[in-house]
């Protein structure tokens, strides 16, 4: 810890005295926020919260219980539906978190594979997600074979796919995040699609940080570059755009996913999320479906705010998204870059190694499509303030 705090690499936790929003509480004072996956702005919505009201009144605060035992309710299957039909998938089923659906896929499906009927391959991008490496983590070594392809490289990837000896291979997945949330980056899905039916793989798409901020639609990354329901496998998380609340899924193959209500232990030995999730996050699907302007205002703004940072001399990785990674490349200059924002006034947070590589440290400013055009003219006023006192620009 003592070491930790020496290089400039501690995380300390800044606690919020008021709802999520383009401006939040804290330290008995307002600040513009920079800093949350809160994208359509839904987070404190009133009609979200008016849904998970009545959905306290109805079925209580909690489950008590996993889904097969006493834990599922009309709204856990109707949620199921809604997001299925929102993804132009067969069938989806929920989970705690993002993070938990991504562990349960990989070891459910691998796990049980007979080895001696020959190997399984799963080729993940060298910067997808913790979640993703941590999932591969869970699976026995001797059932299948790792290998990490270069980021966003689907060449090194192909190569990778042709020169591997699969001929009596069981499974093959590619695993990749559908926005790579530490560079706002979309993955070359159109590349991936294409790869996986040549090479007749699985394709295992994270789109977190996509479904409901990418695409016309805000149906994702695969949405934004005409390949909905192309994808085999999609997960994706109720805990950014969809209102910010806890909890995350698997969509895909109805074979698939009833096979994941079977074995998937993230699922079964889990309780289930509390009802007035499940109905907040039908009440977010509603009105994605029935507000495409939230999803023109966040594309406002990022444009603007992309175009702004750049105007002001910072260095940004280029791109679309509303992740907007602003390089600084030392973690205790990006700690005190931080530290200083929000003393002015700006709450936006530093990620330094092991969240990023080494020496890449930045801030990740994510853009909502609930700030006004003075929220972000007055956070890049902020960010040049401080940018030229520390000497960033």
């Amino acid at each position: 810890m003592d070491s930790l705090e020496q290089q400039g690499k501690y995380k300390h936790e800044a606690a919020l005295e008021s709802p999520q929003g383009p401006k939040v509480k804290v330290g008995g004072r307002e600040v513009l926020m920079f800093a949350s996956n809160n994208y359509l702005g839904l987070a404190n919505h009133p009609e979200i919260i008016k849904a998970a009201k009545e959905a306290v009144d109805k079925f209580g605060y909690g489950m008590s219980s996993v889904r097969f035992i006493c834990g599922t309710t009309l709204l856990h299957q109707e949620l199921e539906k809604k997001i299925s039909v929102f993804l132009k998938t067969e069938d989806t089923i929920l989970f705690s978190s993002c993070f938990a659906a991504n562990e349960a896929f990989f070891a459910s499906l691998i796990n049980q594979i007979d080895p001696s009927a020959g190997p399984s391959f799963i080729y993940s991008d060298a910067l997808n997600h913790a979640s993703i490496i941590d999932g591969l983590k869970l699976m026995k070594k001797e059932q299948f074979v790792k290998r990490i392809y270069p980021h966003n490289d689907p060449k090194a990837l192909e190569e990778m796919l042709s020169t591997d000896q699969t001929e009596n291979c069981q499974l093959k997945i590619i695993a990749t995040d559908g926005v790579f949330s530490m560079e706002g980056e979309l993955a070359k899905l159109a590349e991936l699609v294409k790869l996986a039916d040549q090479y007749q793989a699985l394709l295992f798409v994270d789109d977190s940080h996509g479904i409901g901020a990418c695409g016309p639609s805000g149906r994702g990354s695969a949405d934004q570059l005409g390949l909905s329901g192309k994808i085999d496998v999609l997960s994706g998380t109720l805990g950014k755009a969809f209102g910010g609340a806890p909890g995350g899924f698997l969509s895909g193959k109805k074979e698939l996913i009833e096979f994941m209500r079977q074995k998937a232990r993230p699922y079964i030995f889990s309780n289930n999320l509390p009802p007035m999730i499940a109905a907040a996050a039908i009440k977010v699907i509603e009105l994605v479906e029935k507000s495409p302007e939230l999803l023109i205002r966040l594309k406002h703004n990022t444009e603007a705010f992309r175009a702004g940072a750049k105007a002001k001399g910072f260095k940004i990785i280029e791109g679309d998204h509303p992740i907007v990674p602003i390089m600084v490349g030392e973690a205790s200059l990006t700690r005190k870059f931080s530290q200083e924002l929000l003393k002015e006034g700006l709450y936006l947070v530093g990620l330094w190694f092991p969240v990023v590589p080494e020496g890449q440290a930045r801030l990740r400013a994510q853009v909502s499509a609930a700030h006004s055009t003075e929220d972000i003219a007055r956070a890049l006023d902020i960010l040049e303030s401080v940018g030229k006192k520390l000497g960033i620009i």
